[in-house]
């Protein structure tokens, strides 16, 4: 568990570096114009140009990348022991037999209703 959290931490930190790197790095097309005579060419070793070390960096940092993710893949394809290896339903079932039953609710008493009235006395005849 540690291991894979130092890995993907490695593998962030790497893959920040080369969006960094690559984001600082001059463009090839920069000095297109260079080659056919327009403007000054800043560059002494022709077209190409020496390796920087910008250039140089990425390309350490892109190996870093890619040793990386193999370890990453091989680390999460491990199996796992098993007395580590648990799901939520695990852990729902190991939950459910901790936690006492609910008892059943009491029944309610019948709904209070208003007397009915007696039945009213024929009246007398006159």
């Amino acid at each position: 568990m540690w291991l894979t959290r130092i890995l993907t931490l490695v593998q962030l930190l790497s893959a920040f570096a080369i969006i960094g790197l690559v984001l600082l790095q001059r463009g090839k097309g920069a000095d297109a114009g260079a080659g056919f005579g327009a403007g000054a060419s800043g560059t002494v070793f022709g077209a190409r140009g020496a390796t920087t070390a910008l250039s140089r960096a990425t390309a350490i940092f892109a190996a870093i990348f890619m040793l990386n993710s193999l370890a990453l893949a091989y680390v999460g394809s491990r199996p796992v022991a098993a007395d580590t290896q648990r799901s939520i339903l695990d852990e729902a079932a190991e939950k459910s037999k901790t936690v006492p039953a609910v008892p059943a609710p009491l029944p309610l008493p019948p709904p209070a209703t208003a007397p009915t009235p007696a039945p009213a006395e024929p009246a007398a005849p006159k």
